[in-house]
């Protein structure tokens, strides 16, 4: 927007009428004081600015606005009589002026100089643009390349946590052989199978790290019984886990249309997470029913909580609570491949948490698929 400054009305209408005919957004002030008030409130790309005005002068103005961080910007091209003097052209310049047009003034130099003003202004920005564009995106890759690099240190230790294990109750089993003591080899030799069994998932979370970065990640969607799923994955960890009670609210009686070795994934991940976050916690609860042809599942446990920063994030890859990082183990992409596996089934996945008083996972996904297309 162009901001004309002129305390004669009719050298306002006759520089409005011609920048408007030729596309330009004007406004007008009839003196400094008004001008001032103006440039408080909006941004002008060019200040047209008269410099002999009662009260203010053009130079008075010109000074004041440059002390404006809002205007520091914005050009502006001084108007005054042909007969004005080198001092005072120069005072002009001084006074943060860019430009100077003499009365009377050549409509054809006036629209040159704007057009000249606008293109630099236009150019300006862009650059500026660009230069917003570039930073963000350097730190978004100095963020990437942190998150890769604690990753690979977060990855390193977790693997080594089971390898470690496992290889300390090799040793003690040799031990147990020698005594042939059945109990004590009977018991490490299950502390061996969990250890092996927390690295396979490990790796198999890399794996599919890998396939979905490269696009990889396949499915084998089917209709299968949910229910009989879900009760089954329930039996499993409450066996594992007899500390805490996994109470299921809800049947699901009809199929789904989906990948059942990838729900089951997010299903299982939801439930260890509820485990695990809630080390005190007594009770898992479980709720399934349909909502307008979804199936809606979701997990509360009544644990640690998190707060809603947390929950906005929590679903990033490589993301962990740094609060909780050195108390939980884990790589922080479980929820991120949840994630990835719910949006491949047209469905949604969030959570719902409280600091101190647990929190709810939850997805919700079609039971058939698009427009009765059976595919993969």
């Amino acid at each position: 927007m162009i901001l004309i400054v002129d305390d004669s009305p009719e050298n306002i209408i006759s520089l409005q009428k011609v920048l408007e005919k030729n596309d330009f957004e004007v406004d007008t002030a009839s003196s400094g004081e008004e001008a001032l008030k103006k440039i408080l409130k909006k941004s002008y790309v060019l200040i047209i600015l008269d410099v002999q005005m009662p009260g203010m002068d053009g130079f008075e103005v010109a000074e004041a606005i440059s002390g404006y961080s809002k205007a520091k910007e914005t050009a502006i091209i001084f108007l005054s009589a042909a007969t004005a003097n080198i001092n005072l052209i120069t005072k002009g310049y001084s006074s943060g002026g860019l430009d100077y047009i003499s009365k009377p003034v050549d409509m054809n130099i006036l629209l040159l100089k704007v057009k000249t003003f606008y293109r630099i202004y236009e150019q300006s920005r862009a650059l500026n643009e660009m230069q917003i564009a570039l930073r963000a995106e350097i730190e978004f890759r100095k963020e990437a390349e942190r998150k890769k690099d604690e990753f690979i240190s977060i990855a390193s230790h977790e693997l080594k946590t089971p390898m470690t294990s496992i290889k300390g109750y090799i040793q003690l089993l040799e031990r147990s052989l020698d005594k042939n003591d059945k109990e004590t080899i009977r018991l490490r030799l299950h502390k061996v199978q969990n250890q092996i069994e927390k690295l396979n998932l490990l790796i198999a979370d890399l794996l599919d790290i890998s396939k979905i970065e490269s696009g990889k990640l396949k499915f084998n969607k089917k209709y299968f019984a949910f229910d009989d799923l879900l009760e089954h994955i329930i039996e499993v960890m409450q066996q594992s886990n007899p500390q805490v009670r996994i109470l299921k609210k809800g049947d699901f009686e009809a199929d789904v249309y989906a990948d059942e070795m990838r729900i089951e994934q997010v299903i299982i991940n939801f439930i260890t997470n509820a485990i695990k976050y809630a080390p005190d916690g007594k009770e898992i609860h479980i709720t399934t029913e349909m909502r307008n042809d979804e199936i809606y599942f979701s997990v509360r446990d009544f644990g640690i909580g998190m707060s809603e920063e947390h929950q906005q994030k929590v679903f990033e890859k490589f993301y962990r609570i740094e609060e909780t990082s050195a108390r939980f183990q884990g790589l922080g992409i479980g929820l991120y491949i949840c994630q990835e596996i719910i949006e491949r089934h047209n469905g949604i996945i969030g959570a719902n948490s409280i600091p101190n008083e647990g929190s709810e996972f939850y997805f919700q996904i079609p039971t058939h698929p698009a427009n009765g297309i059976l595919n993969n």
